[in-house]
């Protein structure tokens, strides 16, 4: 079944449609992006068999409760603050869809760091070795269930150090639904390898988050025009159900 196209946004829909980044991307550069033919083309066609990846949904990202990203970050430095809360709910509509389909849902998350491996990015960001156990569980809302695969990774990519490459191919997924935090880091870096690899990338945006609202504007614009389709849930429930004839993974 070819999905209808008015459920997939590209580049060239969003100035007649509210997406994301509408009125922080120029429209100058938008308009560059077209002539340049990127992000006019889709790569949600055809699909075969979808999984779902929740990337670092724990408390360490949305602090124990709502609340302003300035109160948020004194609780946990990580943390996103409200924008993570609004995703949650998002977040669990998706995985109520993907349940009843029988398809799989994948849980990439922050592995607790120990003494010698904070990296980089503990070097960047010292405070990340001060996150307490407690920042490291899910956020009960959108916590896996026990049929779920849960990979605890080290960097920003969910493929890279893991076994989720390999998991992938033996489920038969051919398309990533990506979702969590942040935009422009972990969400991002792990659609590019997912695009690299051969994976058909999709990103519902109002299930991804960031600190920095420009931040995640411009890398879902950037992710639009190059590796991924960018939607809102609601488009990708509906091409979801689109495909409930298909056989669940493992099938």
């Amino acid at each position: 079944m070819t999905p209808t196209p008015h459920l997939l946004p590209t580049l060239t829909d969003s100035t007649s449609m509210d997406m994301p980044w509408t009125g922080v991307i120029p429209a100058a550069d938008e308009a560059l992006y077209r002539l340049a033919g990127m992000g006019t083309g889709q790569v949600a066609m055809n699909i075969r068999r979808p999984a779902l990846l929740i990337i670092d949904m724990q408390y360490r990202s949305s602090g124990e409760k709502p609340a302003r990203i300035e109160d948020a970050i004194l609780e946990y430095p990580t943390s996103c603050g409200e924008v993570t809360w609004r995703a949650v709910a998002h977040v669990a509509r998706l995985i109520a869809v993907f349940r009843a389909a029988g398809f799989p849902i994948v849980y990439p998350h922050v592995a607790p760091k120990g003494r010698h491996n904070g990296g980089r990015f503990a070097d960047k960001m010292p405070n990340i070795m001060t996150i307490s156990a407690r920042g490291y569980e899910f956020i009960a809302d959108v916590a896996p269930a026990d049929t779920d695969l849960v990979i605890p990774k080290h960097h920003a990519s969910a493929f890279f150090g893991t076994p989720l490459a390999s998991h992938l191919i033996d489920f038969g997924v051919d398309t990533l639904f990506v979702v969590g935090g942040t935009t422009s880091g972990c969400v991002r870096a792990t659609t590019v390898d997912a695009s690299s690899l051969g994976f058909k990338v999709i990103v519902p945006h109002e299930a991804v988050f960031d600190r920095s609202q420009t931040s995640h504007a411009v890398n879902l614009f950037d992710m639009a025009a190059k590796y991924a389709d960018v939607v809102s849930v609601t488009e990708a429930i509906a091409l979801l159900e689109g495909r409930g004839r298909l056989a669940p993974s493992g099938v």
